[in-house]
């Protein structure tokens, strides 16, 4: 392995969501001089148009032709605008991908949603970098394109896939050797199985992959781009007048993404910080920026009240169907339902004879769950909710979020409130 510092550069979909993207990566790649992996998404919403296609195919309509089409007229028109067009490397890569795509969307669905979600989402990321590859390599930027499921390994948890560290890094070591490539370009969120499928590390999960191939390769830092100047304390989407952090520490990072915060992926901590490797978050569209600096800190720093909104919830209560306590064996079996159907728990609070879980409404998991639950408890549900974490919160920005809506449930420890409500208009 070369002696240069090796560094890991992940871009999002909004920054390869145009051929004006693309040509943004290549002026920020340019300008690395040290080892460089390459993470790249999806191109802008192409995620979201494969889960329509997935339904599409997964109901056995006809309309997944039209949605085929679709995709791949937007990812050929950018490889156009980038004039990559007459490149017959990436035309035959683009082909045989689109081939891919095709004979599976050809053959009747097996092996269940996650199994089929796993083995046709993951071509938006294949294509995409294929696509930034060629251009990179127009351009002057050398550059290898690696396909990341023969790097990471993972078990057969689709959509929700647990790597194998051990076996990764062997492979991560044999291909990403930097001699003499300085440049390697791959895929975020997918990896690869020993039984040769696809699987896919979770929602969002490229920063994921960053940190793995980080803490795999003993690199000097993680910067992950994104279209913010770095880390707000709340999404400017939603709420006005954000603040940017410049620092913050891998605990609150942690608390932060367990509590919904999409700014990095709730596992990309971990591999980080296991081996004191600095994450940076910096704005695409102001390189030269400072962003936030996450690292290890043992000192406690000030932050401002920082909020964290996750829409979309449904708030599920619980009791014995004889009036006996909610108790461990209780508990026990409810937990074991929840894990069994994929569901997540962001909340939970109980009660002598109840039990609360605040939940994401996951329409593949979510109604089986509670189909299941019924069997033995009583269950009740109020659906379309809202959950607000509210970080170092005070008073005032208490009053000024939640005011007079409707609070379900709320829990307040010294440092953190959260709060499942009804809807706000906004």
């Amino acid at each position: 392995m070369s002696s240069r510092s090796t560094r890991i550069y992940k871009f999002g979909g909004a920054s390869v969501k145009s051929a004006e993207g693309v040509k943004n990566i290549a002026a920020i790649v340019r300008e690395s001089t040290d080892n460089l992996v390459v993470v790249v998404s999806a191109m802008g919403k192409t995620t979201n148009a494969l889960e329509i296609l997935l339904s599409a195919y997964m109901g056995g309509s006809e309309e997944r032709w039209q949605l085929f089409a679709n995709l791949r007229s937007f990812h050929l028109d950018i490889a156009k605008a980038l004039m990559c067009s007459s490149d017959t490397l990436l035309n035959e890569r683009l082909e045989y991908l689109f081939g891919q795509m095709h004979a599976l969307l050809s053959s009747p669905p097996a092996n269940g949603y996650d199994y089929c979600y796993d083995q046709l989402v993951c071509y938006g990321e294949l294509l995409s970098t294929a696509i930034v590859s060629a251009y990179l390599s127009r351009v002057g930027v050398d550059n290898q394109w690696i396909d990341v499921r023969t790097c990471i390994q993972s078990d057969t948890t689709y959509r929700e896939a647990m790597v194998d560290f051990v076996t990764s890094g062997y492979h991560c070591k044999k291909s990403f050797t930097f001699n003499p490539q300085q440049i390697y370009l791959t895929q975020g969120f997918i990896a690869g199985t020993p039984v040769g499928t696809t699987t896919t590390l979770g929602r969002e999960g490229s920063d994921y992959t960053a940190a793995i191939l980080a803490n795999l390769l003993d690199a000097q830092d993680v910067t992950i781009w994104k279209d913010v100047d770095g880390v707000l304390n709340a999404d400017p989407r939603i709420f006005p007048n954000t603040q940017k952090l410049d620092f913050v520490s891998f605990q609150e990072a942690i608390e932060l993404a367990y509590c919904g915060a999409q700014i990095i992926h709730p596992k990309t901590i971990k591999p980080l910080q296991n081996k004191l490797i600095p994450l940076y978050v910096k704005s695409f569209l102001n390189p030269s920026a400072s962003g936030t600096k996450i690292l290890h800190s043992d000192i406690a720093i000030k932050l401002p009240p920082i909020l964290v909104l996750k829409q979309k919830q449904v708030l599920l209560s619980m009791s014995p169907r004889d009036f006996s306590f909610i108790i461990e064996d209780s508990l026990s079996k409810i937990f074991a339902l929840l894990y069994k159907h994929r569901v997540k728990v962001n909340i939970v609070q109980s009660s002598a004879i109840s039990f609360t879980v605040c939940v994401d409404d996951e329409p593949q998991y979510l109604p089986a769950a509670i189909e299941d639950l019924k069997r033995d408890f009583v269950v009740r549900y109020n659906s379309n909710l809202e959950l607000l974490t509210v970080r170092h919160y005070t008073t005032e920005v208490l009053n000024e979020h939640i005011g007079n809506r409707t609070v379900y449930l709320q829990q307040r420890t010294r440092s953190t409130g959260r709060f499942v409500m009804d809807v706000k208009e906004r």
